[in-house]
């Protein structure tokens, strides 16, 4: 554990001021549970001066401000260290560290061996409950005992090391109950097996720790893919800077050393560290991250940029005004975690029954117990009593409920194309009401293509596809396709030249001939025209013509939108691109509802907005600045050919250019929503039969095992049900 002496030094150079409060990131990487953040935040929140205290669960940050003043940073650690929590301050490299893919990885470990265990002790309990008597009974006991011991002792580990560490520092959290409940039945069953009892529960103790051990797995995977959809926009940042000094000397520095006031030089190629103002230079930059658009924009002296903004074709030497924790890209990532933290407070339905279910059994065990220690004064009859409730409702219909409806839509949607990486996300995907839909790459198929007739004789095509294909300008790009389409031949030109911010010059047999930005090849157009981006063309001695672009909207955009909307779903447009360029994509869509020129932290305001009027909203996105949005929605999906920042952040991915995939995944999941809740019910309905009879004690270890077994055939028959439905509801 770091220690708060250690750290103290180190806190001041972590510490900063935000609107004239003091502001500290820590990371805790052992926190695992809703308990521990309640904990820690109402701990740190007891402490004077203290505004806010936020834990975000994925990447385990702990973020406090306080009046400057009041306390300091180091009493912070301290507090949280009392707690029984390890502590430092937060890098950006914590977010993806390991510590979460380890944890994980032991999950599984556990999970496979107990899942292995329950099978083979469960082949053992049937020939058992089949009629094995005397010293065939005990042998098979025995070796279920040495199977069972081991397992529950290291499957087991993850819920005793949680629920020690709790009850060490006086508290208590979920894993204590599961921990008594499987060492009890553990106990009883060693205690009856050494005595040649009857009846032994090793395969109740190992399948119940199995079943836990699928939720808790499950749970970590999601946590594992939240911090990468943040880690991924962290890998965009560089690490340093390189400084220029008063002496014009240029030197790197860590990003951490880079304050406001300073001179920075960014290369053609790289991507701004921090918010600054352009002093010298000209350079085409991908405002991707802002806008979303994947056009470049020109950046000159006197012009804003912000973190994560690339510079494409020249050196820019930048003021900085932002850096660290104040730039555009922590707030994004801010954004982001925010976002996450709000879906990650979504309780899946199986877990919602669970927080009533245990508790419920565990009392009705406890109870069974005591009564039948009061009635007949046998402690071991009684304690058996109590252990076989606890068995026989062994959550197998209950824990195979989700996941057998699950598994099913994943693979029916893996076959339409469509990779589901969050199994809660079909649930959430079922309640959505609401969907908001990205333009460019979504909505559209984020490649400019020409639009109309290209107006040049055919030896300026010659020329212009020249030119073209010396960029990597993706207008540059689309007018050189188009040219080679027609069968146009590039002309022999020399000493071609690319003018930073501009665009492509070369020498003609009658002069410069020129393509690019519309005012600098003599065009006096704008940039943007009323369908998109425009570039042009310009030869001495004849009048620039102008060579518009357009964003194909998908080939069934407006099939899909108007199933959607059949499907009871409002849809609206949320775009960073210009006004009129949105509107004629709306129109040709279908949709009414749409706002331009939105930021990252503008789509996430307009998707609260509409949580806020207690909709569940649905968001399809794919660039770098829809990473905040995909994470604030209810559900997200993100094309394949979406950011890696979109696929991290989405919970579907579709393959293919159609958009079809979005309601039809509406439909499956809806489908499979239905299952649930009727699996659901099932289960609960035999755990109604089954326990009091259980209490009353009229149930031999054979019903239980048909009973139970019974119960997870008929769920499993139900979920079995999907593909048809879907099939019906297509029809």
């Amino acid at each position: 554990m770091t220690s708060t002496a250690t750290t103290a030094g180190a806190l001041d150079l972590w510490t900063t001021e935000r609107d004239g409060l003091r502001h500290i990131d820590l990371h805790v990487p052992t926190i695992h549970c809703a308990n521990c953040i309640s904990r820690i935040e109402g701990a740190v929140r007891k402490l004077p001066g203290v505004r806010t205290a936020r834990v975000n669960f994925s990447t385990r940050r702990l973020s406090v401000d306080w009046e400057d003043g009041a306390l300091e940073a180091a009493r912070i650690v301290a507090t949280v260290e009392d707690l029984g929590f390890e502590v430092r301050p937060f890098a950006p490299e914590d977010v993806s560290a390991t510590e979460g893919r380890k944890a994980t990885r032991e999950l599984i470990r556990c999970m496979a061996v107990a899942g292995f265990a329950s099978m083979n002790i469960m082949l053992l309990s049937v020939s058992v409950w089949s009629g094995a008597e005397a010293a065939t009974r005990d042998l098979f006991h025995a070796i279920s005992a040495i199977i069972a011991l081991p397992t529950v002792a290291y499957a087991g580990r993850p819920f005793f090391r949680s629920a020690w560490n709790a009850l060490r520092h006086g508290r208590a959290n979920m894993d204590v109950p599961i921990a008594v409940g499987v060492l009890l039945v553990t106990a009883m069953s060693l205690y009856e097996t050494l005595n040649s009892g009857p009846h032994a529960y090793f395969d109740g103790a190992v399948s119940l720790l199995f079943f836990l051990l699928i939720g808790r797995t499950l749970d970590s995977v999601m946590r594992d893919r939240a911090r990468a959809s943040v880690a991924q926009l962290l890998k965009q940042m560089p690490r340093g800077a390189t400084v220029l000094m008063e002496d014009g000397r240029t030197e790197y520095h860590p990003i951490a050393e880079i304050r406001p006031g300073l001179s920075i030089v960014v290369a053609a190629g790289e991507r701004v560290p921090v918010d600054g103002v352009v002093l010298t230079g000209s350079a085409m930059v991908d405002r991707s991250l802002v806008t979303g658009e994947s056009v470049p924009e020109t950046a000159g002296a006197g012009d804003k940029v912000l973190a994560g903004t690339m510079a494409l074709d020249a050196a820019l030497t930048v003021r900085v005004t932002a850096a660290g924790q104040n730039t555009f890209m922590a707030d994004l990532v801010r954004l982001m975690e925010a976002a996450e933290q709000g879906r990650a407070s979504y309780v899946r339905l199986a877990d919602r029954v669970s927080r009533y279910y245990a508790p419920v059994v565990h009392s009705l065990a406890a109870v069974t117990g005591l009564a039948w220690w009061l009635a007949g004064g046998d402690w071991h009859a009684a304690m058996l009593t109590a252990v076989a409730v606890l068995i026989i409702t062994c959550p197998c219909a209950l824990g195979l409920a989700v996941p057998a409806v699950q598994v099913l839509a994943s693979t029916l949607l893996m076959r339409r194309g469509v990779l589901v990486k969050d199994g809660s996300a079909l649930e959430r995907m079922a309640e959505a009401d609401i969907a908001v839909l990205d333009k460019t790459g979504t909505i559209t198929l984020g490649r400019p293509q020409i639009d109309g007739d290209i107006a040049l004789a055919p030896e300026d095509c010659a020329l212009a596809l020249a030119l073209a294909e010396r960029s990597t300008h993706p207008l540059s790009r689309a007018l050189a396709a188009e040219l080679r389409k027609r069968g146009v031949a590039p002309a022999d030109v020399s000493a071609v030249r690319e003018v930073a911010g501009a665009g492509l010059e070369a020498d003609g047999a009658d002069g410069v001939i020129r393509l690019g930005r519309p005012d600098w090849a003599g065009a006096g157009a704008a940039p943007v025209g009323a369908n998109g981006p425009v570039i042009a063309f310009a030869r001495p001695g004849r009048a620039p013509v102008s060579i518009h672009f357009h964003d194909q909207p998908r080939a069934d955009a407006a099939a899909a939108v108007q199933r959607l909307m059949k499907m009871g779903l409002g849809v609206s447009i949320l775009s960073g691109d210009h006004a009129h360029v949105v509107d004629r994509v709306a129109r040709a869509v279908g949709i009414a509802d749409w706002q331009a020129r939105c930021s990252p932290a503008g789509k996430v305001a307009a998707i609260r907005q509409r949580q806020e009027r207690g909709h569940k909203v649905l968001v399809v996105g794919d660039g770098l600045n829809d990473g905040p949005a995909l994470a604030a929605g209810h559900v997200s999906m993100a094309p394949s050919s979406a950011s890696d920042v979109g696929q991290a952040a989405a919970d579907f991915v579709f393959l293919g250019e159609g958009l079809s995939a979005v309601p039809a995944t509406l439909a499956v999941a809806r489908q499979a929503r239905r299952l649930v809740r009727q699996n659901i019910g099932l289960a609960i309905a035999y755990n109604v039969i089954a326990v009091p009879l259980a209490m009353l004690g009229m149930v031999t270890p054979l019903i239980a095992a048909v009973a139970m077994s019974g119960s997870s055939i008929l769920v499993i028959s139900n979920a079995l049900r999907l593909n048809w439905l879907v099939k019906g509801e297509n029809a």
